[in-house]
C-alpha cells in the first residue's frame, strides 16, 4: 500500500480536517457520493449539537478551513473509503445548530482522484461519520491509500436480486462494458422495472429477445443519444425536460429467465407484474400517461 501521508502532504494547508462518512437516516455515504452532488455535500456541511464535554464541536468543521471528504465504499468492506473531493469551508453566520452549517466549495486540488481513490483504515471507525485534524490522523486510525481506480468505479455485480442502478450507473456498466455485469446480464432474459424517482411511477418491461438477454435491453436505454429505447412514454418524458430520465430514473430486476425460455412466456410474467403494481393505471405502461417535471 501507499503512504498517506506522501500522496496528500504536497498539497494539504493548515487547520484541515477529516471526515469519514458512513451512513445517515436518508442512507448510504458512497450512494450519495456516486449519484447525488447536493446529497453529498449536505451529509459533509451538517453542523450538530449537543457539545462535547470540552465545549468543542469536535464533529464539525467549526476550525477548519478545508476539508478531505471520504466516503465508506461498503463494496471492498467497512474500513474502506473512497475519497469524495477536498473542499474549502466557511461557516454560516449566525450559527446553525443541527443543520447545513457550512458552505463548501469543491477544490480543484486531487480533483483527479475524487472516485476514484480508496484508503484503509487500519482502526475501524464506530461513529456513522468521523472527523479529526489531518495532522492527528495517523494517531488512531492509520489509513494508507489502498487503490487508484478506473474513472466511474462501479460496484461489482450484486446478483440479480439486488441490482439498483441509477441511470447514470447504468451508462458506466454499458459504456465500459464491465466484464462480470455484461456475462451476467447478457446470459439471461427477465421482467425488469424503471423507476421515476422523482413521482414513483414505475415501468415493467421485459427482455425477451434472443440476443444478449436484459444486456441489449438497458443497452437501448443507456444510449446517450436516445435514452428512451423506443419507448413512447419515455420520449414524451425527454420532450419535456431532456436531463429527467438521467436525473430520476433506476433500474431493477423482478425475475430472471433461461435464455431458451420461450417469448410468450416471458411475456405472460411481464403483465403479471404489471397487474401486481397497476402501472398501465397508476404508471408509466399507459402510453398516453402524462408526465410533468418537478
Amino acid at each position: 500500500m501507499l503512504d498517506f501521508y506522501k500522496f496528500f502532504n504536497v498539497k494539504v494547508p493548515n487547520k484541515t480536517k477529516v471526515k469519514f462518512n458512513r451512513h445517515d437516516k436518508s442512507g448510504e455515504a458512497w450512494d450519495k457520493l456516486k449519484n447525488d452532488d447536493q446529497a453529498w455535500i449536505n451529509m459533509n456541511a451538517y453542523r450538530s449539537v449537543p457539545l462535547n464535554k470540552r465545549g468543542n464541536h469536535n464533529n464539525d468543521l467549526d476550525n477548519a478551513d478545508y476539508l478531505l471528504a471520504f466516503a465508506q465504499y461498503y463494496p471492498y468492506g467497512s474500513d474502506y473509503y473512497i475519497f469524495g473531493g477536498m473542499y474549502e469551508v466557511k461557516k454560516i453566520m449566525p450559527e446553525i445548530n443541527n443543520g447545513i452549517g457550512y458552505q463548501l466549495k469543491l477544490c480543484d486540488d486531487f480533483i483527479e482522484y475524487r472516485n476514484r481513490l480508496i484508503i484503509k483504515l487500519g482502526t475501524p471507525i464506530s461513529r456513522n461519520s468521523y472527523n479529526r485534524l489531518y495532522q492527528n490522523l495517523q494517531k488512531g486510525l492509520q489509513p494508507e491509500i489502498f487503490e487508484l481506480a478506473p474513472s466511474n468505479k462501479i460496484a461489482p455485480f450484486p446478483g440479480y436480486n439486488n441490482i439498483l442502478l441509477t441511470h447514470k450507473d447504468l451508462q458506466s456498466v454499458i459504456k465500459m462494458e464491465i466484464p462480470e455485469w455484461k456475462t451476467a446480464l447478457s446470459n439471461v432474459k427477465g421482467v425488469y422495472c424503471i423507476t421515476d424517482t422523482s413521482n414513483g411511477k414505475l415501468y415493467i418491461g421485459s427482455a425477451s429477445g434472443n440476443k444478449e438477454g436484459i444486456w441489449q435491453r438497458w443497452s437501448s436505454y443507456a444510449n446517450i443519444n436516445n435514452l428512451t429505447g423506443g419507448n413512447k412514454t419515455f420520449e414524451e418524458i425527454k420532450s419535456l425536460d431532456p436531463e429527467h430520465i438521467k436525473n430520476y430514473f433506476t433500474y431493477a430486476i423482478l425475475e430472471i429467465f433461461d435464455v431458451k425460455t420461450k417469448r410468450d412466456d416471458i411475456i405472460q410474467r411481464e403483465e403479471f407484474w404489471k397487474r401486481v403494481f397497476q402501472t398501465v393505471k397508476f404508471g408509466m405502461n399507459n402510453t398516453s400517461t402524462s408526465h410533468k417535471t418537478p
